[in-house]
């Protein structure tokens, strides 16, 4: 949904921010120089920040029209600060990226322009993974491999959540209300004209990381049962693959006894079989317990967020 012919675009920024007092000044001075040639909107969604993240954004307000903020209730997660900024911003292209500047103000030029060129959605993929220790390297990359062999979606090894949205999209993402969403696989799923860019992450400008191994964990099984039933299958076909080895264990057993009439009683075998089964059967139920619990989150149909505060004013074109 491009804006009308002869008049200039207007374009949202969205960032999340949890605990990034510190780096809020520098990246909406650097979002300024960048945005200078458009109708914008910068708005910050304050997930719920613990430091002084509101209060400087407060006070960034008053010198900058252009500024505007979502303060929510409590840390609702970045996904659901993600759906609370696009859910609120007006542009005609609305672009979502993280508060710590790993993602460079500097690349929305390009991507502006692959939008002007008819693209709908224009989506990052990290280029240099220098900066990212080698244990989250190899987990990604488990992940994404693991992700695309089972989900019905193809998913962009390295894709990050800086990405461009034209407003026809994000009217569709506005109007899915899925409990946890899980931005790098809807996107993709909603089709669309797409392109991508690829970028070198810096470091953090200042501050620690917020997403924790725990964290990564959680964000990892929300992509998977939200995109295919497959761990489903594949528990089913663990347990009759166990169930058809138990039975070849026995009918060896039956056989020895018949023909030699003599058994050794195996202790070791015993247990190692008795565990080796129980753990399968606690890897099936927490299989399912996943699926369970996103059904019973969704059945409830709370909000995706709660807005406790938000700027008032208008936004200068």
């Amino acid at each position: 949904m491009k804006p009308e012919p002869g008049k200039q675009p207007s374009v949202s920024i969205v960032v999340p921010v949890y605990n990034e007092e510190s780096n809020i000044a520098v990246l909406a001075e650097r979002l300024e120089k960048v945005l200078g040639g458009y109708r914008h909107e910068i708005y910050f969604v304050d997930d719920g920040s613990l430091d002084g993240t509101l209060e400087r954004i407060k006070t960034l307000l008053s010198s900058n029209p252009h500024l505007q903020y979502l303060s929510l209730s409590r840390n609702f997660g970045h996904q659901n600060a993600l759906k609370a900024g696009l859910d609120h911003a007006s542009g005609d292209c609305v672009i979502t990226m993280d508060g710590d500047l790993q993602h460079p103000p500097e690349l929305i030029s390009e991507m502006l322009a692959k939008w002007r060129e008819g693209f709908e959605v224009v989506y990052t993929i990290r280029e240099d993974h220098r900066v990212v220790p080698l244990f989250k390297r190899i987990t990604a990359r488990l992940f994404y491999g693991f992700i695309n062999l089972i989900a019905d979606v193809k998913v962009q090894e390295g894709t990050a959540d800086f990405r461009l949205l034209d407003r026809s999209v994000v009217e569709v993402l506005k109007n899915m209300n899925e409990y946890a969403p899980f931005y790098r696989g809807i996107v993709p799923w909603t089709g669309f004209r797409q392109t991508g860019l690829h970028f070198k992450p810096l470091p953090r400008y200042t501050g620690r990381t917020k997403y924790t191994f725990g964290r990564m964990i959680a964000f990892a099984l929300c992509g998977l049962v939200s995109f295919s039933i497959m761990p489903l299958r594949l528990a089913t076909l663990l347990g009759f693959g166990m169930a058809l080895t138990g039975f070849v264990i026995g009918l060896k057993a039956v056989i020895e006894y018949l023909i030699t009439r003599n058994t050794v009683p195996g202790w070791a075998s015993t247990i190692v079989t008795v565990v080796l089964v129980g753990g399968v059967q606690l890897i099936i139920l927490g299989i399912i317990g996943e699926y369970i619990g996103k059904l019973v989150n969704e059945s409830k149909h709370r909000p995706h967020y709660i807005v406790r505060e938000r700027s008032e004013k208008e936004v200068d074109g």
